[in-house]
């Protein structure tokens, strides 16, 4: 049987329904998420089977290469289904060390949602998040100027919906009190639990929220716990967690990334994974401790 992203269930994102498996595009760049990728070819591949199989939710960004990500996606996709939604996120730049300054003026914002729009080939963007500084870690801050920017650019009609990222609810608040912010793109995984409250609170007022590192980030979730339960399941830990995530709260929509067909479609099975009381307790409790055999 295959598995396609309509087995995971939708959600509305901006204007639109999209299935809660959706397609992190940040690995088809090259390594360290720098410059093409190793393999162009299967890159592309990668992207028409997701939509072929349903997926309607790609997340991406122009500091991805930088630029290498979105045309990729633009050869591989554009002219673009109906009903896919492109999000993309702006706030940072790259180096040619692969560093990533933040770049949160007017003007960067402005010179950032046009490359998008130029590199996607676009005449507006479905969803911009605003990409706040901090690896994984929000740090806390005003967002008003860079936002009342964005939101600015909404009223252009250069953005169709804003989010954050990398916020926390102070921050949220602020974003909000300017504009309506459409999705909350932050840090968060079966171990990394600290957003619990601001899950379920956009959840009471249907706003999704994407995790990040939704396996753990660039070393992936290690935990006694979540490979007994995959054991028994006779699947995978990366699975298990993905299945997790999408029985955690309606509103969680998930990116997972890859450059690997197989790899895509393992992913979407997660969709398909019934974690019965037994396992969600269990994977609850790694939350609650903690619990886990190395650093993420």
């Amino acid at each position: 049987m295959t598995i396609t992203a309509e087995k995971s269930g939708q959600f509305t994102l901006g204007d639109r329904t999209v299935h809660r498996i959706g397609y992190g595009a940040m690995q088809l760049s090259g390594p360290h998420i720098m410059g093409p990728p190793r393999d162009r070819d299967a890159a592309v591949a990668v992207l028409r089977r997701a939509v072929e199989l349903g997926v309607n939710h790609i997340d991406t960004s122009d500091y991805y290469g930088p630029h290498v990500t979105n045309e990729i996606i633009r050869e591989a996709l554009h002219p673009y289904p109906d009903d896919l939604v492109i999000v993309t996120k702006i706030g940072a730049r790259r180096t040619p060390e692969g560093e990533w300054p933040e770049a949160l003026s007017p003007d960067e914002l402005r010179s950032a949602v046009q490359d998008n729009l130029d590199h996607l080939g676009l005449d507006a963007l479905d969803v911009v998040n605003l990409r706040l500084p901090g690896f994984a870690e929000p740090v806390e801050r005003s967002l008003a100027e860079p936002f009342e920017a964005l939101a600015a650019m909404q009223q252009e009609g250069l953005v169709k919906h804003l989010g954050v990222s990398n916020v926390t609810t102070q921050m949220l608040a602020e974003a909000r009190s300017i504009a309506p912010v459409a999705c909350v793109q932050n840090h968060y995984n079966l171990v990394h639990r600290a957003d619990d409250p601001m899950v379920d609170a956009l959840a009471r007022e249907g706003i999704p929220y994407v995790p990040f590192f939704p396996l753990g980030g660039f070393s992936p979730l290690q935990s006694a716990a979540l490979e007994t339960v995959a054991r028994r399941l006779e699947t995978t830990p990366m699975e298990v967690a993905l299945a997790w995530l999408l029985a955690r709260s309606p509103n969680l929509l998930l990116i997972p990334g890859t450059s690997s067909v197989a790899h895509l479609e393992q992913n979407l099975e997660a969709a398909a994974r019934v974690l019965g009381p037994v396992e969600l307790d269990e994977l609850d409790r790694i939350g609650g401790t903690g619990e886990l055999d190395s650093d993420l």
